[in-house]
């Protein structure tokens, strides 16, 4: 049975605000096109036999990408859920950072495995980096991991956190994230939206992660304090 989070859409509408993109910032390479290319070149050296699988976890659950040709219910080996990307742009600002949910080392995740469309693999994969990574050195990192899917283990992409990010944020406790998600946004939207869009689709799934689950109902309680009534 799926379960109803105490964080909705209403909650969501009273931290929203609308906000201008002001770009990269000062100091901050991004990706030109031919750059991106070399780096899904030099990725897929190590790539492993057959279709290619990329392990979703929070925002390719609920907008993909692509169209997989087909989707498995997966464990990523090793890793787990962290709010551990400082976001300055996108779903925070410069005056008010955001945080993005990566998979940091750890215990376990689960969540879904996409397969890429054979015919499609490189148009599918240039719009998958474009779509996570902006700036040189990337913070959200692609790497083959190990993904258990019905009793057998493979590898597939996963966009994971770099401890060595300039923007890395491990470590935060359940209240300090609930604090900057329940505030933070940008001209994607907000900290709220994307929490609030992550377990939906998760529970949607049929996937229950406590400290997910833990952490909408402490930013619903947040914002309720914030705006009574």
């Amino acid at each position: 049975m799926q379960r109803s989070p105490r964080l909705t859409e209403a909650h969501v509408r009273r931290v929203h605000r609308a906000v201008e993109d002001t770009g990269a910032g000062p100091g901050i390479e991004v990706f030109s096109d031919d750059q991106y290319d070399e780096h899904l070149r030099e990725f897929l050296r190590e790539r492993p036999q057959g279709p290619i699988g990329v392990f979703a976890y929070g925002s390719l659950i609920w907008r993909p990408v692509f169209v997989p040709a087909a989707v498995y219910r997966a464990t990523a080996l090793g890793w787990q859920r962290a709010f551990s990307l400082r976001l300055n742009r996108f779903r925070g600002t410069p005056d008010f950072p955001g945080l993005m949910m990566q998979i940091d080392r750890g215990d376990t995740c689960e969540g879904v495995l996409q397969v890429v469309p054979p015919d499609r693999e490189w148009a599918v994969l240039a719009d998958l980096w474009r779509r996570e990574m902006t700036a040189r050195p990337p913070s959200n990192c692609p790497r083959w991991i190990d993904v258990e899917v019905g009793g057998d283990v493979r590898r597939a992409i996963a966009f994971t956190a770099n401890p060595e990010g300039r923007n890395y944020a491990g470590g935060l406790t359940l209240d300090e994230v609930a604090a900057c998600l329940s505030e933070a946004c940008g001209h994607w939207g907000s900290g709220a939206e994307y929490l609030l869009q992550t377990v939906s689709a998760l529970e949607a799934e049929g996937i229950h992660d406590p400290y997910l689950w833990a952490l909408q109902e402490r930013v619903a309680l947040l914002i309720e304090a914030r705006f009574p009534g």
